[in-house]
């Protein structure tokens, strides 16, 4: 399939109430409000194909870069491939989750995620918290650096509320990412989220709420599926 083909079908796809709502999520023009689902399906037909995942990126259209981020071939994405995808992506969809899945799933993944935290640009950073917040959630733990996380819960800490909305969301997250996958450092992230208490995010007038960071591990706990790992990123 070639990158025409595939827009025309997304136009087609498209939804005006679908795009509202995404809108009021931080999706920004252009898109044509595609949902999540009917992309799997042109996803199903592709399943990886690096050079097209790159064209489709490189329209700038966000259902296109979100199908991007589903079919890319993990393996085959450069470090400046993925440095290119998130200085793109200002879409919070796209910078909060595509980017951040095949960075993940790359082997620049935690490198990566170490340089972007520390950019002035909030969805950059945003995107290095979820990068982190995906490998724990993939990485077998004997393949995690445990010392370079357990700072890093300790910099979340001391810094969280003052961090940017956006930021301070995906901080959040991580904290729950290492404590419902990286059991040696459960205790420790349960420890940091009682001390950081709750955490305040302004989500312009969406339904959507920051899960509390005990509760949502102590759920995981119950559920007997403490550091059970996810085959991949992506969904």
């Amino acid at each position: 399939m070639d990158v025409q083909t595939i827009m025309t079908e997304l136009q087609a796809k498209g939804s005006e109430g679908i795009k509202k709502i995404l809108l009021k999520h931080g999706i920004k023009e252009p898109f044509f409000g595609v949902k999540v689902e009917d992309l799997k399906v042109i996803q199903k037909r592709i399943k990886k194909d690096y050079q097209l995942s790159k064209d489709l990126y490189a329209t700038g259209n966000a259902d296109a870069m979100y199908l991007a981020g589903l079919i890319a071939d993990e393996d085959k994405m450069t470090k400046q491939d993925l440095a290119t995808w998130a200085k793109q992506a200002v879409s919070t969809n796209i910078s909060e989750y595509t980017v951040p899945w095949i960075a993940a799933e790359s082997r620049f993944g935690f490198e990566l995620a170490m340089e972007w935290i520390e950019s002035k640009q909030d969805f950059i950073a945003a995107a290095g918290w979820s990068t982190l917040s995906s490998l724990v959630a993939i990485k077998p733990d004997n393949e995690l650096d445990i010392k370079a996380l357990k700072e890093l819960l300790k910099r979340v800490e001391t810094g969280i509320h003052q961090a940017d909305n956006r930021v301070r969301q995906k901080m959040n997250g991580f904290i729950i990412s290492v404590g419902s996958y990286v059991s040696p450092l459960t205790d420790e992230a349960i420890h940091i989220a009682q001390k950081m208490g709750p955490v305040k995010v302004v989500m312009d007038g969406t339904a959507c709420k920051v899960p509390n960071a005990v509760d949502y591990i102590m759920k995981v706990k119950d559920k007997g599926t403490l550091g059970k790992k996810k085959k991949m990123a992506r969904c």
